[in-house]
């Protein structure tokens, strides 16, 4: 008996999520893995699983089954990537690509409905948050391949904001830092914070987009710290992690200022919600990041048996992305975090306090600046 598969589940942009996790899931698989809608990539691979992904994965659980395929988006030609449903020719994709934190780059693709999907959530978490709308925006933060810089510009755009950027190649920055060239790093770092003080001295900008290492490294500038307490009245932290003491002192030296931060992966083509602190709850001391169910979830688990760590422990992310653009299931990332039940309705787990592994791949995990 063949079953109807609604594969409008699958559209985007939504306001708000299918209300069926499981039927959106089904629909993905029959999708991604149907002759006529899937992508050559995954139609390439599907006879060498092992199992049947149409029959045989029933649940988000069922994703674990998946071999983490992510290193192949090294080398994969991105036409391959691109689901056939979109049809002859699809739309034009946009290409972004990992920090290449561990070797070569990983490419995705974002087609059009999935960019304007993300462009609304960005723009909801900022405007939540405290972003001064109709002010100008200085993004510190990776562009050229990076996806980050991208929807930067394209959201501020929207809430009427003139975007500065100062460029930052993360990958030459985790090269010095590789080969421990100690001044070369502070070289680099005093070269991008010198940019910042050239818009901030003479620009409207009252919102700031950067990384943790870096707003240590401008506040550390006693003419910059002044410069930001006077002009910047919100902030987004992403793109490396941040201890709570650390935060704690950000804070501190910048009482005035809303300081959020966003956690997301060039491999989850989105980044997470930062839950909003409660009225009615003590502000949290560090931020919980709900990923965007059912299109990307996480399980945190123990990397030595594969099973998910108790709420409250740390663990490895496994990250899956499931959308109608890319399937990338059972992604074992660079990051460890502590678990943190879902509101109600996620698939999956949220987190917080996301710190990276000492090594992932055979590599040693160099943040860097970002």
């Amino acid at each position: 008996m063949t079953v109807e598969v609604d594969f409008s589940l699958l559209d985007v942009t939504r306001q708000v999520p299918v209300d069926d996790n499981d039927a959106y899931l089904r629909a993905a698989l029959a999708w991604h893995f149907g002759a006529e809608t899937g992508s050559a990539f995954w139609l390439r691979i599907a006879p060498t699983l092992g199992f049947d992904p149409l029959t045989e994965v029933t649940s988000y659980a069922d994703l674990a089954r998946f071999p983490n395929v992510l290193a192949e988006l090294r080398t994969v030609p991105v036409a391959d990537l691109v689901p056939r449903g979109y049809g002859t020719p699809p739309p034009v994709p946009q290409i972004f690509e990992s920090g290449g934190t561990t070797g070569a780059p990983k490419r995705t693709v974002q087609l059009p409905d999935w960019i304007a999907q993300t462009i609304e959530w960005h723009t909801d978490d900022w405007t939540s948050s405290g972003y001064v709308r109709g002010r100008g925006l200085l993004g510190v933060m990776p562009s050229g391949p990076h996806g980050v810089g991208y929807f930067a510009r394209l959201v501020s755009a929207g809430l009427g904001s003139v975007f500065h950027t100062v460029d930052l190649d993360p990958r030459w920055v985790k090269r010095l830092a590789a080969r421990e060239a100690a001044a070369e790093v502070a070289a680099y770092v005093s070269h991008l914070v010198e940019q910042v003080g050239y818009v901030l001295q003479t620009q409207d900008v009252a919102n700031l987009l950067t990384t943790p290492p870096l707003l240590q490294q401008i506040v550390r500038r006693d003419d910059l710290l002044k410069l930001v307490r006077s002009k910047i009245g919100y902030v987004v932290l992403s793109g490396a992690s941040i201890d709570v003491d650390t935060l704690d002192l950000l804070r501190a030296m910048l009482p005035a200022t809303t300081i959020t931060m966003t956690y997301g992966s060039t491999m989850i083509l989105s980044q997470t919600h930062t839950r909003p602190e409660s009225p009615d709850s003590p502000a949290f001391e560090s931020f919980v990041f709900d990923p965007r169910s059912p299109y990307v979830h996480f399980r945190v688990i123990d990397p030595a048996t594969g099973e998910p760590v108790p709420y409250g422990e740390r663990g490895q992310v496994v990250m899956n992305h499931i959308s109608k653009g890319m399937f990338l299931p059972n992604n074992l990332e660079r990051d460890t975090a502590i678990r943190v039940p879902g509101p109600p309705g996620q698939v999956g787990d949220s987190v917080t306090e996301i710190a990276p592994v000492a090594a992932f791949e055979g590599e040693p995990v160099i943040e860097g600046v970002y």
